[in-house]
């Protein structure tokens, strides 16, 4: 059953953007990884624990190792455009679920287009997945939530056509 692109229902959005630098360990690093995200998003980023511990890198439960961020609204979709500008908009197939999601990686956070590079912050990689949504996905939210149906739901193929519709990304 094809669905038409005027139906206002089927209309597919970025609904959130997640930025995540993971450092390893406690300390100085992480506050580096903090300024770097609030110096690219211009948001104030938040600390993340390590889910266990682990003797041989020294980490313990709970010991914050990571920062992040979520984008949402405008801000995201600046935010995903200035990143995949940074991939040369080129991004393999493999980087998309099956729930229409997309998740990727960044090497060198300098290689984003108006980044400068900070002796005091240093280079960082980090982590960015963007969320995909249609109106009434709400409903699965909700205090007594309901399914999606699965003609509703984003798939692969859906948010690969939306990636490359809105932000002209060449899929490898």
């Amino acid at each position: 059953m094809s669905e038409s692109p005027s139906n206002s229902m089927k209309q597919i959005k970025v609904d959130k953007v997640v930025i995540n630098i993971g450092v390893g360990k406690s300390g100085d690093p992480v506050e580096k990884a903090k300024n770097a995200l609030s110096e690219l998003t211009g948001k104030k980023p938040s600390v993340r624990g390590a889910k266990k511990s682990v003797r041989d890198f020294g980490i313990h439960k709970g010991e914050p190792i990571g920062a992040m961020v979520t984008l949402r609204r405008t801000d995201a979709v600046n935010f995903l455009r200035r990143i995949l500008e940074s991939k040369k908009n080129v991004i393999k197939s493999s980087s998309f679920d099956t729930n229409g999601n997309i998740s990727f990686g960044i090497r060198e956070h300098i290689d984003i287009p108006g980044t400068k590079y900070n002796p005091d912050i240093g280079i960082f990689g980090m982590d960015v997945c963007a969320a995909l949504t249609r109106p009434g996905y709400r409903i699965s939210h909700k205090r007594n939530p309901s399914k999606i149906g699965k003609d509703h739901k984003i798939t692969k193929n859906e948010s690969i056509e939306f990636f490359r519709s809105q932000f002209g990304v060449e899929i490898v």
